[in-house]
């Protein structure tokens, strides 16, 4: 009888690693352009939405706009507004647009397919992989004549979860809400949102580690760079450069071809 449970008990557990990710077998069907009122849409109520871009355009609140409504795959309003660009170009409906803090998302959907590949454990701490990362310090005091700054040691280390759900303590520079961190980065020389500097993400994560949290890891959630930590991240875990581990792993296969860290200089977009 204990043998039997024991084998009921393997069986189950093997069954339940191998439907431990979800598969997918259907695949979307391609959008195509229809009236809303075959897709159950109120054409009065789209209206509104064609009048607000309008106007914002208008104002001089927003250059430019591309809004688009689907539902049942049916396109029911797809328009451009606007310009697209600082030589007043028409913004067309497959303009190029940067994504922003969507990388964000890319970044945690690449963290975690490394994570189904057993490379690393969510609670590991970070500085098992970036060892910069170790013996950080809270904030407590700062000088804002020249910037220098104390603080008490963490009790826990930031580890991979905490980066990924904005509880590290990490701060965001030229958008943190605390001048304090936005002098600190700058002077580090650590970047934020977007950056014309000759300097890689390795560098920029290095500098990034020597500054002092907000808060205890874990402890607070606070819009960070801890996204931008893991990209570094992944570079270290996968032993390939952040952009093109993107591109083989998630852009590629989802035939995202519109989708770059930089836009080359010739775009062929059928």
């Amino acid at each position: 009888m204990k043998k039997f449970t024991l084998l009921f008990v393997l069986s189950l557990f093997l069954f339940s690693l191998s439907d431990a990710q979800t598969r997918s077998i259907l695949k979307s069907s391609k959008l195509v352009e229809a009236a809303p009122e075959s897709a159950g849409i109120s054409a009065e109520r789209l209206a509104r939405i064609d009048k607000m871009c309008e106007e914002e355009v208008a104002k001089g609140n927003l250059p430019g706009i591309v809004s688009l409504v689907a539902r049942n795959g049916k396109i029911v309003h797809w328009k451009a507004y606007g310009v697209a660009n600082e030589n007043g170009d028409e913004m067309k409906r497959d303009a190029i647009f940067r994504i922003a803090s969507q990388t964000k998302a890319i970044t945690s959907t690449a963290v975690m397919m490394l994570w189904e590949e057993g490379k690393f454990q969510l609670d590991d701490p970070i500085s098992k992989y970036i060892p910069e990362f170790k013996n950080q310090q809270v904030l407590t005091n700062f000088r804002y004549s020249d910037t220098t700054w104390t603080g008490v040691p963490v009790k826990n280390e930031i580890t991979v979860r905490h980066l990924l759900t904005h509880t590290s303590g990490i701060g965001y520079g030229i958008i943190d809400s605390d001048e304090r961190f936005k002098m600190l980065y700058q002077k580090a020389g650590v970047t934020d949102l977007f950056t014309t500097k000759n300097i890689t993400i390795k560098e920029s994560v290095k500098n990034l580690a020597k500054m002092p949290l907000h808060c205890e890891p874990g402890t607070q959630y606070r819009y960070c760079e801890g996204l931008d930590v893991l990209g570094y991240f992944i570079e270290v875990v996968s032993g390939m450069p952040f952009d093109q581990y993107l591109k083989i792993h998630i852009f590629d296969p989802l035939g995202m071809e519109d989708t770059w860290f930089y836009q080359p200089e010739k775009i062929s977009i059928a």
